[in-house]
């Protein structure tokens, strides 16, 4: 069997990992853009000088080596030709497989603001030579703009806090972390940031990048009606699937991206995806799971993507660890919410509706997490249990065995 994957990230490299697992004996192909084998959630570390390129990699020495891979990288996927089976690469190669994972991931997406697209200084931070290039040529900068307070544009602003520029962050949405947190979990952080000299500005949209003489940002216009300096923006306003190679070929997408099913199949039978592809649930590990999940039926083996719950976030910016699970809000006055702080800057949330859990937040002492990720990913009833919400461990759910192994028992 001639198995092939595109991309080199999370999805992909495991991907390529439990196909060797499954397939000692096969043909495994691995196609990449990157040169480099790296986690993409600590470009940050990066920017600040805590790793090297070494230091981000996520396998062991030897990978590709000891799992017999044969590794394209550098170059890209231009096209695919799904009735022939073949992959057309942007050097000109044509590759074919017998079934193939596709986990090419996403890419900064550049919103339709005036100038952006045109501006010189202006980057996102996706990939590898994104953090590169930002690395070298933000130190000649002097008014630093992040544009977007999601998760990675916390992660830029986080990497450039010691570079001594003004830094600024402009953010659509009312608080910082809208995905991920609340705006009580949210105001720690954004105090901690303020406290490193950061401006910010919530619910404030970059209307016009406005350039100077040589095309280069010098500032932005802002639609609370303030213009602010800018010598050098980094966007970090969302992402978009990298599906342009997939127009034409049939196989079926949608306007997140790439569309496969909990088998990780999509509409054409030897033609599996994983990873930011799909334009969902765009975190580390659902992309290592759905990339499991994928390689394992490649190989024959049914596996459904059931047993994962996707919408959690781990984060630890200026030493203030987070976990987000589930919303970090309740869908509507059905649901309970209970909330504890203390404090020395703990806070712990949970939105539970009929006993079951549906979300929570904890910041500072994180001890609780584990609990709370069982109870929310079994969808636990906690009806029964009568302690309080936030005292509820594993003696209270599982149940130990004849055999020593834990059960849940309803």
């Amino acid at each position: 069997m001639n198995y092939v994957v595109v991309g080199a990230s999370a999805a992909g490299v495991n991907g390529v990992k439990y196909i060797r697992q499954l397939e000692p004996d096969a043909n495994i192909t691995l196609i990449s853009k990157d040169e480099h084998i790296y986690s993409r959630c600590i470009l940050h570390h990066y920017l600040e000088g805590i790793r090297d390129i070494k230091a981000l990699e996520f396998v062991e020495d030897g990978f590709i080596e000891k799992n017999n891979i044969n590794w394209i990288k550098g170059v890209g996927v231009e096209k695919i030709e799904p009735k022939q089976k073949e992959l057309i690469l942007s050097d000109g190669r044509t590759v074919s497989y017998d079934k193939v994972l596709l986990a090419t991931g996403a890419s900064t997406f550049f919103p339709p603001v005036k100038n952006l697209n045109d501006a010189k200084n202006v980057f996102g931070l996706r990939n590898l030579d994104d953090a590169i290039e930002i690395k070298e040529k933000a130190q000649y900068a002097k008014n630093i703009v992040v544009m977007g307070a999601g998760l990675v544009g916390i992660d830029a602003l986080t990497g450039l806090l010691h570079y001594g520029k003004n830094l600024t962050l402009v953010e659509f949405k009312g608080h910082m972390l809208s995905i991920q947190l609340d705006k009580r979990a949210a105001k720690t952080y954004q105090d901690a940031f303020t406290n490193e000299g950061v401006t910010q500005y919530y619910d404030t949209a970059v209307q016009e990048v406005i350039m100077d003489e040589t095309g280069a940002v010098k500032a932005l216009a802002l639609s609370n009606g303030l213009i602010i300096d800018c010598d050098f923006l980094i966007v970090a306003t969302g992402v978009r699937s990298n599906v342009a190679f997939l127009q034409d070929s049939g196989i079926e997408c949608d306007r997140f991206g790439l569309i496969f099913d909990e088998y990780g199949r999509t509409s054409d039978e030897s033609v599996y995806g994983a990873g930011d592809i799909s334009g969902r649930n765009p975190i580390w590990p659902a992309a290592v799971k759905e990339a499991i999940i994928a390689a394992t039926n490649m190989c024959g083996h049914k596996r459904e993507l059931t047993d994962f719950f996707a919408s959690k976030s781990t984060m630890n910016f200026l030493h203030i660890p987070t976990m987000s699970l589930g919303t970090p809000e309740p869908a509507d006055e059905t649901y309970k919410v209970d909330i504890e702080e203390d404090g020395q800057g703990n806070y712990k949330k949970i939105i539970h509706k009929d006993g079951v859990i549906y979300g929570a937040l904890i910041q500072g002492d994180l001890s609780y997490s584990g609990v709370l990720t069982q109870l929310i990913r079994e969808k636990i009833n906690i009806d029964k249990v009568e302690k309080s919400i936030f005292k509820i461990d594993y003696s209270d759910f599982f149940h130990l065995t004849d055999n020593c192994q834990f059960t849940y028992n309803d």
